[in-house]
């Protein structure tokens, strides 16, 4: 009897030295390349190691690369930290409403998207619309390479974003005058900066919420009001003739920005999924985090830590406390 009653203890205390190890929460983030969604992957991770006590590592990867790993339900990557709507509706709709692999937030923030050149540059020639983009003067001085068309920053490689943009530059007949110019964000940062100092002309497609709001002074150009029936966008992962069917001749809607996740992660870490539900930002929040990493050079990490210790109580209440 003594020696059973020693068995049974020695049991447990093995049992409850192996609970934390077996039921450990664990997530995997998708890292894209834009400020905004690094943000937002830094401070889920913060809170998943700091608040939950769980372990979160950050996995780079484009919008197809993210999606299609939450798809697979292995664990490689579980979030994709930024997913802005319509423009990745490709995904949501093969995943989310297809496939239902993938789980999308309930609690977007807004985003908006357009074109941008600096004040000064606006200011000096008279540029407020998307058209003036189109006139040889304006062209002439946004050509730094001397080919005798300006060039545009349309977005990073792999973005949806560029893809439309793209199609905008033919559809508002600016395809004799603007070179759509694709490259990895921090190039286009730089390309402001330095156009900027140099008194140069600049277009690059912009959007909100974005640390470039705080670091520089810059100016969203108008365009045609959204119309649906003049919108007709065909991503490359729905038909390869995407930029022969497609028709962007209008502004893009408002944007419904928000996270999404594996439905698989729900049974392996649950309470990290019960946080994901609750999770939710505004767009200050996310241009205030966008600057301090991108306009300030500081660490992720560091930043995301920081606003955990000054907002306990939103914090809080993502945890359901």
């Amino acid at each position: 009897m003594k020696k059973t009653f020693v068995s049974l203890i020695c049991a447990g205390v093995v049992a409850l030295a192996s609970t934390p190890a077996m039921s450990a929460e664990k997530v995997n983030i998708g890292k894209p390349t834009w400020t905004g969604a690094q943000a937002i992957a830094a401070l889920l991770q913060a809170v998943v190691v700091e608040r939950i006590g769980g372990e979160a590592d950050l996995v780079p990867g484009n919008n197809a690369t993210i999606f299609q790993a939450m798809d697979q339900g292995r664990g490689d990557i579980d979030v994709h930290p930024d997913v802005w709507l319509p423009n990745q509706g490709s995904f949501t709709k093969k995943y989310v409403d297809g496939k239902k692999t993938v789980t999308l937030s309930k609690n977007p923030y807004e985003g908006n998207q357009g074109f941008c050149v600096s004040q000064d540059f606006g200011k000096a020639n008279n540029i407020t619309d998307i058209a003036d983009l189109g006139r040889p003067d304006v062209a002439m001085k946004m050509d730094s390479d001397g080919n005798g068309k300006g060039e545009m920053w349309i977005g990073a490689p792999g973005w949806a974003s560029a893809n439309v943009n793209e199609v905008k530059v033919r559809d508002y007949d600016l395809s004799p005058f603007i070179d759509p110019i694709r490259a990895e964000e921090s190039v286009k940062t730089a390309r402001v900066k330095d156009s900027i100092a140099k008194n140069e002309g600049y277009a690059f497609y912009c959007y909100k919420p974005h640390a470039i709001w705080y670091m520089f002074d810059v100016m969203m150009l108008s365009e045609p009001k959204y119309d649906p029936a003049n919108y007709k966008m065909v991503q490359p992962s729905d038909s390869p003739d995407w930029f022969k069917e497609s028709k962007v001749a209008t502004k893009d809607a408002l944007k419904n920005v928000q996270i999404a996740w594996s439905k698989s992660l729900k049974g392996r870490s649950p309470a990290i999924v019960e946080f994901f539900e609750r999770f939710s930002l505004t767009a200050d929040d996310v241009s205030s985090f966008a600057y301090e990493i991108s306009g300030k050079g500081r660490d992720a990490s560091e930043v995301a830590s920081e606003w955990i210790k000054n907002n306990p109580k939103r914090v809080d209440a993502w945890l359901g406390l």
